[in-house]
């Protein structure tokens, strides 16, 4: 059963310019370009019949397409473990409502939504428990602290699905859904 999540993709020229920031991490598990997404909503695991709901349900949305821009770099942490280093994205009145109305639709469907704050960002790297990074974090975090990219034109989002392969997950686009009135 795959998971699935909504998101928005990432245009080549900016993954491009993400990408140009990975290195400098030891342990860290770069994150590669085709992964590169914005998640709006994480399904986790879904039946059959609530997927197919939530597939038809998505396409009901109805907004204009919004500029993007990534600004920054973070970490995201549980304690002292590094978890993840992601780009950050700029947040918008339109992404915002973008990301309600997904995760809406996903309650609508059944599906148990987290409700922790909505941090738009691009994952670029992930750790393994236990990772040796702290020092290279902060330098990492230092040097790209002024990184920019974009800004680009959201015309549409996606329904993925997420399968683990022997080198990380492998994510298929399973529908998309125009931005437009």
């Amino acid at each position: 059963m795959p998971r699935l999540f909504i998101a928005l993709p990432v245009p080549e020229d900016v993954a491009d310019s993400l990408t140009a920031l990975q290195s400098g991490v030891p342990d860290a598990r770069w994150v590669p370009a085709e992964n590169f997404h914005v998640t709006l909503c994480f399904a986790g695991q879904v039946q059959g019949a609530v997927g197919r709901d939530l597939e038809e349900e998505l396409s009901d949305i109805a907004g204009p397409p919004f500029a993007m821009t990534v600004a920054g770099v973070d970490q995201f942490s549980s304690g002292k473990q590094p978890r993840a280093l992601v780009a950050l994205v700029e947040k918008s009145e339109s992404l915002d409502w973008l990301q309600q109305k997904v995760s809406t639709v996903a309650r609508n469907c059944g599906i148990g939504v987290e409700r922790r704050k909505f941090r738009p960002h691009v994952t670029l790297a992930r750790f393994r428990n236990g990772a040796e990074a702290g020092h290279h974090i902060a330098q990492f975090m230092a040097s790209h602290s002024r990184f920019r990219a974009g800004p680009w034109i959201a015309q549409h989002f996606s329904l993925y699905s997420s399968r683990q392969g022997r080198n990380g997950s492998i994510y298929t686009e399973e529908a998309a859904y125009s931005l437009a009135f």
